[in-house]
């Protein structure tokens, strides 16, 4: 995949999302996973809530 799930079509004319395999949600899982765990060690051993990093769309 080019983009995120959440990231709006590049265009109007785009088409329109294709549902995801057993393998691919499983994959999609797996990384959402992964990524909650490294978030949750990166904020070992503070109180603070597990916040996983996500990158603001560049400006046009």
């Amino acid at each position: 995949m080019t983009r995120d799930r959440k990231d709006l079509p590049k265009s109007p004319a785009a088409p329109a999302a294709v549902p995801e395999s057993a393998y691919e949600r499983s994959a999609r899982k797996d990384k959402e996973s992964r990524n909650q765990d490294e978030a949750l060690e990166e904020t070992f051993p503070a109180s603070d809530p597990v916040s996983p990093f996500i990158p603001a769309k560049r400006p046009d």
